[in-house]
């Protein structure tokens, strides 16, 4: 049993993954895709699901501020109902809010460049998505 967190934006799709005892999130990659081709990155996740023997999706829904649900999470919604068809596992919405900024402010802590930051920010969302959702069942 092994969790993938997964952060969709409209060209990227950060991903990350836990460990073996599903007590750490780490980030993995970032898929990167046409603006809104969300089937274009199915291919790569299966191969990661497969390989590493995942058997439950989390994806970030940004919430706005207020609590509506706007473009965004309405585009994550869509995305869960494409990923339960193809993998035939459950999928878990985690409400994401400020997890990029969050990320970059992890990435700025650590060093990184702001140029550093485009290649590594969706992996480390997911991650933080990821780690929320570990720490929602006491992980």
């Amino acid at each position: 049993m092994r969790y993938l967190g997964l952060d969709l934006g409209t060209k990227t799709l950060g991903v990350a993954i836990t460990d073996k005892s599903n007590i750490l999130a780490s980030p993995f990659k970032t898929i990167r895709f046409n603006f809104e081709d969300y089937n274009a990155p199915i291919g790569e996740l299966r191969e990661i699901i497969e390989k590493n023997n995942i058997t439950e999706i989390v994806l970030g829904n940004p919430i706005n501020m207020d609590g509506s649900k706007g473009f965004a999470s309405e585009r994550s919604m869509k995305f869960k109902v494409i990923l339960e068809n193809e993998f035939n596992l459950p999928v878990t919405l985690i409400d994401e809010r400020l997890s990029s900024i969050e990320a970059h402010n992890i990435l700025s802590n650590n060093g990184k460049k702001e140029i550093e930051h485009k290649k590594n920010v969706d992996a480390v969302a997911a991650s933080l998505i990821l780690e929320s959702f570990l720490k929602s069942k006491g992980n």
